[in-house]
């Protein structure tokens, strides 16, 4: 791990910089406790998603009088507040981080969350639930914060390594978090949401003592209300044209996953008959492999083909497992395609990497809420597209044939236009050029 004792040593911690709680750390005391904290952080971020999800729906329910089709609704609802939270406060936190530095602003929004936590736990109404998932919104956006902090430790060569390790805590909160939500669940409804308000408050107390700052006070910018709206931020992303056709990518990707990840469970109940049982041990799956590959595979692979043969070759690798899952005729076929489409997993990293390459420390916050911005927009847009447009219609008797699978082939379709055009930036864009 000495790259990122490199990578905190030219961002000035090693300088003696003040942390912004008035300490001062050098870069080897800091950056190991740094790397771990903001992998705690993403962990824990993602296991407080992950607890809450098999019991939302049951308490919508509660208050709804316990119709499941009325949940059912309720529940996209709050999804999309959440998602237009996201996208409207990414960019904000982003800009607010290359003003002040990333330390405030990740522990203000753990702070947040674990409030947040407590008041949906709390909750009297569904108001009080719409409330809480505004909150979570804005500050889940700290994710935009986070991609930051590592790219200001991580030099070139540890720089996709380490957006992997963050890949692989994502997958360990998805693998744990929604068995200990459906475990303390079943124990009370509102028990998960204290569980989960507890984790961030203790990661926030930790962080609080242990988090130096990685951004010193020469790198960062001005604030500017331009660059932190939605609007402004995404024309950040067009500062280069190596960015700009990254960032056009991350959209296609990104529907495609959001369609994936919220056609899933209608797809496999419809067409293999599979339970909520089958579905989580599918979807622990999914956390384990995306573990397995960040964490032991992305490295090497980099390494051994560059960033841009990984991303080229883990799109591909999608590609052939979308269309794997939409054509699939047994249900085991499909645990397949799990193990064999994770190594596509391999591309993401890749893709932070040169998203996080292709500009400088001071406008790291900006470009990484930009890209949160668009990744929130793919959440609003999927559920519709992919679920009740396309999934709704082709499982319908009105549809000319069945299709349950269509969700999927679009997601392929996706994923070869994303394909497409990077292929065709990284021939217009060599390494080494502006902007490449």
């Amino acid at each position: 791990m000495t790259g990122t004792d490199e990578g905190v040593r030219r961002s000035g911690a090693a300088s003696g910089s003040p942390n912004g709680d008035g300490t001062r750390s050098s870069a080897r005391q800091g950056r190991p406790a740094a790397m771990i904290f903001i992998l705690i952080t993403v962990f824990i971020d993602v296991l407080g998603i992950g607890i809450i999800i098999p019991i939302l729906p049951e308490l919508i329910k509660e208050f709804v009088g316990g119709a499941t089709s009325d949940a059912a609704r309720w529940f996209g609802v709050l999804a999309m507040v959440y998602a237009a939270a996201q996208f409207l406060f990414a960019p904000l936190l982003g800009a607010l981080s290359d003003r002040v530095g990333r330390r405030p602003v990740i522990l203000v929004s753990l702070f947040g969350l674990g409030i947040d936590y407590l008041i949906m736990g709390f909750a009297p109404t569904i108001g009080w639930l719409f409330a809480g998932r505004v909150i979570a919104g804005i500050m889940g956006a700290s994710f935009t914060t986070a991609h930051a902090y590592i790219a200001d430790v991580s030099p070139p060569e540890t720089r996709a390594r380490n957006f992997g390790l963050v890949g692989v805590a994502f997958g360990l909160g998805f693998i744990f978090g929604p068995v200990a939500g459906g475990l303390l669940g079943g124990v009370d409804l509102r028990l998960p949401f204290f569980a989960s308000a507890g984790l961030a408050l203790v990661n926030w107390l930790y962080g609080f003592f242990v988090l130096p700052e990685s951004l010193p006070p020469e790198k960062r910018d001005s604030f500017s209300w331009r660059k932190a709206n939605p609007v402004g931020s995404l024309f950040v992303l067009g500062s280069n044209r190596l960015l700009a056709g990254l960032s056009v990518s991350f959209v296609f990707i990104g529907l495609a996953q959001r369609g994936l990840e919220t056609a899933w469970v209608l797809y496999t109940g419809h067409r293999f008959g599979w339970d909520e049982r089958a579905n989580g041990l599918s979807l622990g799956l999914v956390g384990v492999m995306a573990a397995v590959v960040q964490g032991g595979l992305v490295q090497p692979v980099i390494r051994r083909w560059g960033e841009r043969r990984a991303v080229l070759g883990g799109l591909a690798v999608a590609v052939a497992t979308f269309l794997g899952y939409g054509l699939a005729t047994e249900g085991w076929m499909l645990l397949v395609f799990i193990v064999l489409g994770s190594v596509g997993g391999v591309a993401g990293p890749a893709i932070q990497s040169m998203v996080a390459g292709s500009v400088t420390a001071r406008d790291q916050g900006k470009v990484q809420g930009g890209i949160q911005s668009l990744m929130s927009l793919t959440a609003i847009v999927a559920p519709i597209l992919f679920t009740s447009v396309l999934f709704g219609y082709f499982t319908s008797p009105t549809a000319p044939f069945q299709l349950p699978g269509a969700p999927f082939l679009l997601g392929a379709l996706m994923y070869v236009t994303a394909l497409v055009l990077l292929a065709r930036l990284f021939r217009r864009v060599p390494p080494g050029q502006p902007g490449g």
